[in-house]
């Protein structure tokens, strides 16, 4: 009998002897690789942490003192130790676990995260909050990635002031899902190195000892200014200049080692940063030698073969292939594109353009508000950025494309990748916001392109338009290319296209569902029943005049998007309409319910939610039934 298998608890991990620890490790690595080979997920990150997340839970008790994951994509280690080893085998299938930590499933989880930075600042609002009579502690789980963004040194800056009592563990391994970036992570190498200040400290001594005649004099007098500088080269002192006494590095996959040291910073109290190294992918070969190819993957399991894995394929052509592909072919011919990603070079296309474009693309790290800020700045010394990124992290900028773009007027481009379902990482990924966010604030031209061709034209109309855009797309490219469509119209700003034309009911859609739309209309006229289908490009400049004569001349108007029914296109729509003084009642929304949507696949997600081309015909056979039952 394996040893996981009668680990239940993290109760039960604590009654092992540490010398069996090492085996519990490798069980879980054999486990992780095992499901995530039949469902796909995160790998790599998850493997790199599987000492760490044993040492925490040997040391601390969670139940009583409080954990808090950065992103929280590694804690599959986590998972499988706190009750969930069973349920683990369902992790990112629709009902089964979340691919991150969730309170709904258990008391060891206290938020459902996917975000980057904001441990740091939930610990602490935890460690303050707490009753000082109860000695819980607070322990963060951080990035080395994470921690350079914005609002995590906004939480180390506010908790150096407080001195409470939480833990900073930084879980250091060179990554985030591509290779670190920033003069931060020039420092943590540094500080991994571990000659920095021996060389400085020999450095400076020889360097003023060189001075002639008076070197040796003057290096004696100096001794606080020498202090000073090297104080400044020690490993941790920036750490420290922010507050938190720092510790390491140390060995993140020493077990021993982990758990000695981790039941030091127990035993002390106060705002504490423990440094450790470990290597993503550990325990796999092929992860530690591609981490970012192998940081997630998808399922790919030969029957009667043993479990292999692959990088995540989402299909056999992604919208991330179509924006390196668009964005390539003009910065062929516009030397002024600037392609902007925050830490997301990889998934958003990001990095085909920077292998012919170097100087002209810019990975920011986490720092998806200061991507924003600094397309800002490129645009106002004349170049033209497009910020690549993810639907739901771009929210994190909300108040730069607010003040920094919108109310400045300044022609930035945003390209929202994962605008819609995403599918197995849930409501922490699913893009169904964006419309109604980037709609709030005025001048902001808003697309979403039905195929490829179009999406080009998006692209350049966007760079050329002189104002703020915004191209949402989903994470796969659902067309038709064997399907022979009406030719499409030019595309001008703020006007739709009219694809079909039909006497019994119209109906827009915009963006993603344009081709199930098409293909719930194919099924509806064998049945009988003709639709005018309409493909609305824009949601600003919404094309009112066309919504205006669709409730004019039909009585039922469908809108299909994927996007929440809050505040997305049908919301505009019905308010153009109500200012217009047309027939807004006629509008029958159909788009995703209001509540943030779970995980599964894109096509289960569709399905439950009403989005498939078998329930869009259905809802609208079943509209019109009702009205020729109700008709005198």
């Amino acid at each position: 009998m394996a040893i996981l298998d009668r680990i239940d608890d993290p109760s039960d991990l604590r009654q092992l002897p540490v010398q069996d620890l090492p085996l519990v490790a490798t069980e879980i690595r054999q486990l992780i690789v095992e499901v995530l080979s039949k469902n796909g997920g995160h790998l790599a990150s998850g493997l790199g942490v599987v000492e760490l997340t044993i040492a925490l839970h040997y040391v601390f008790d969670f139940l009583k003192d409080r954990l808090i994951f950065d992103v929280s994509h590694q804690c599959y280690p986590h998972k499988i130790l706190t009750g969930r080893r069973e349920k683990f085998r369902s992790i990112r299938l629709r009902h089964g676990l979340a691919g991150y930590t969730n309170p709904e499933e258990s008391p060891y989880d206290h938020y459902l995260f996917a975000h980057a930075g904001t441990a740091i600042s939930t610990a602490l609002g935890m460690a303050v909050g707490a009753n000082p009579d109860e000695g819980r502690k607070s322990v963060a789980l951080v990035g080395d990635a994470s921690i350079a963004t914005g609002v995590a040194f906004e939480a180390l800056n506010h908790a150096g002031v407080l001195d409470s009592d939480v833990l900073v563990i930084l879980n250091d391994n060179e990554m985030s899902i591509s290779k670190s970036v920033g003069a931060f992570s020039e420092y943590l190498s540094k500080i991994r190195a571990g000659g920095l200040y021996n060389e400085a400290k020999d450095g400076v001594h020889r360097l003023i000892q060189a001075i002639p005649v008076v070197g040796e004099r003057i290096d004696k007098s100096l001794h606080d200014v020498k202090d000073a500088i090297l104080n400044a080269l020690r490993p941790g002192y920036l750490f420290e200049a922010l507050g938190p006494r720092y510790f390491g590095p140390v060995n993140g996959h020493d077990l021993k080692h982990l758990i000695a040291i981790l039941g030091d910073m127990k035993r002390q109290k106060g705002f504490r940063l423990l440094h450790v190294l470990t290597e993503k992918g550990y325990g796999h070969p092929d992860a530690v030698k591609d981490p970012i190819k192998w940081h997630g993957v998808s399922p790919k399991v030969p029957p009667q073969t043993p479990p292999t894995l692959e990088f995540a394929r989402q299909g056999e052509k992604n919208w991330s292939d179509v924006f390196a592909e668009t964005a390539i072919a003009r910065g062929e011919r516009d030397p002024d594109l600037h392609v902007i990603t925050a830490a997301m070079p990889d998934n958003t296309g990001v990095t085909k353009f920077l292998k012919r474009f170097p100087d002209r693309t810019h990975d920011v790290g986490i720092c998806e508000q200061h991507a924003v800020a600094f397309a800002s700045g490129l645009a106002k010394a004349g170049k033209r950025p497009v910020c690549a990124i993810f639907s739901t992290f771009l929210q994190r900028a909300y108040d730069q494309i607010f003040h920094e773009v919108a109310l400045n007027k300044v022609p930035v481009v945003f390209c929202l990748d994962r605008a819609g379902m995403v599918g197995p990482d849930g409501a922490t990924h699913n893009g169904t916001f964006d419309i109604a966010y980037m709609r709030s604030f005025p001048g902001i031209v808003i697309m979403a392109a039905r195929d490829i061709s179009e999406f080009k034209a998006m692209f350049d109309l966007a760079l050329d338009c002189g104002q703020p855009a915004a191209i949402r797309y989903p994470r796969t490219y659902a067309a038709h290319p064997d399907r022979e469509y009406p030719a499409r119209r030019e595309l001008l700003l703020g006007l739709s296209e009219t694809l079909t034309q039909g006497g019994d009911a119209a109906i827009v859609a915009y963006g993603s569902l344009l081709y199930p739309v098409m293909e719930a209309a194919e099924r509806l006229e064998a049945e009988g029943i003709r639709l005018t289908v309409v493909n609305a490009r824009f949601v600003r400049p919404l094309d009112t005049q066309r919504m205006v004569d669709l409730v004019t001349r039909f009585e039922h108007v469908f809108t299909v998007e994927e996007h929440s029914i809050r505040g997305g296109f049908s919301s505009a729509v019905l308010e153009e309409l109500v200012l217009a003084r047309a027939r807004a009642d006629r509008i029958r929304p159909i788009a995703l319910p209001d509540e943030f949507i779970p995980h599964g696949t894109r096509g289960e997600l569709l399905t439950e939610f009403s989005l498939s081309p078998v329930a869009i015909a259905d809802r609208v056979r079943r509209t019109l039934q009702t009205r020729s039952a109700v008709a005198p």
